[in-house]
């Protein structure tokens, strides 16, 4: 077995602080340039940057960016190197780079950040052509979809996961998705895989290996609490999420400094079936679930995390 490990080592407290900013900050600038503007400026002045924004959310997405990509580059060596985030691959030998896969990685927690590990120019893993699978909604936020799109990061839909796996791009998606978010708590991690078939039927389709990922530390790199009481537990049933307030270092989006250890399973070999019985997509989903059960207990203790518990949903 050819295991390896790939870790991030650069750290700079402003370097750092920088490239947090730009990768996670997104959504909290864009509501600071909005209230912001609408309480303290005259109207003409707070319509004209209310239309900045709506400029940046209809201005075209370009990967190939330059300028992007530089940008890309710097978030990558000094984001991940803040936390540090380290990738163990339990056997190198087992991935084909002129293969493509589909990595189930796990958990959401309050934001999977872990998963820019697999970002094109973090080179923690040893793939040439991968792409992120990200909530489709981060990339209707101005300025957030022009930096998740340099960093290899394109909105989770069916058509976006056909057409990477056929041009040759594995895939990385979080099965369990914002849901989990429902049912987290202080003492445990949750995957919500039971009712998620949809990943495991488009890897059989296109004949993908699976892969399980699973992240240690990353729930807490925030602090987290969900919002409770009637009106809450209505919003969350209605919309599928969990009302939560969450933050960082001093109260910011800057999450605090605590090592991520992302584990990668060995891929899970699926037989290409363009039209998947419902058995046996359930016979590939347990296949999954359970290499994702035990790639978390043979790893728990060397990630630091003797007593940590994995619940599937």
């Amino acid at each position: 077995m050819a295991s390896a490990v790939f870790r991030a080592t650069e750290y700079s407290p402003i370097s750092s602080t920088v490239a947090l900013a730009l990768w996670l900050g997104g959504i909290y600038f864009n509501a600071f340039l909005i209230i912001a503007s609408l309480l303290l400026l005259p109207f003409r002045y707070a319509a004209g940057v209310l239309a900045l924004q709506l400029l940046f959310l209809v201005i075209p997405l370009n990967h190939k960016s330059k300028w992007g990509r530089n940008l890309s580059r710097f978030i990558c060596k000094y984001a991940l190197g803040y936390f540090p985030v380290t990738v163990h691959v339990e056997d190198t030998s087992d991935f084909d780079p002129n293969q493509a896969y589909v990595f189930g990685y796990e958990p959401h927690s309050v934001m999977a950040i872990g998963f820019c590990a697999f970002s094109q120019d973090a080179g923690l893993f040893p793939l040439p052509k991968i792409k992120v699978l990200a909530g489709s909604s981060l990339f209707y936020i101005p300025f957030l979809r022009h930096i998740w799109t340099w960093l290899g990061m394109v909105p989770a839909s069916r058509r976006n996961f056909y057409k990477y796996l056929g041009a040759g791009y594995s895939c990385v998606i979080v099965p369990g998705g914002v849901r989990e978010i429902l049912y987290m708590d202080s003492d445990s991690e949750v995957a919500f895989l039971k009712a998620r078939k949809g990943f495991i039927k488009i890897a059989m389709e296109t004949g993908r290996p699976l892969v399980p990922v699973f992240c240690f530390g990353q729930s807490k790199v925030f602090k987290w609490r969900k919002l409770n009481g009637k009106l809450f537990d209505q919003i969350a049933r209605a919309v599928m999420f969990a009302p939560i307030i969450f933050w960082g270092r001093f109260g910011s989006p800057i999450p605090f400094r605590q090592p991520m250890d992302i584990v990668v399973g060995r891929p899970i070999v699926v037989k290409k079936n363009p039209q998947p019985s419902v058995e046996e997509i359930n016979e590939v989903q347990e296949q999954f679930i359970s290499a994702m059960e035990d790639l978390f207990e043979r790893n728990k203790a060397k990630a630091g995390y003797p007593d940590l518990k994995l619940r599937v949903l």
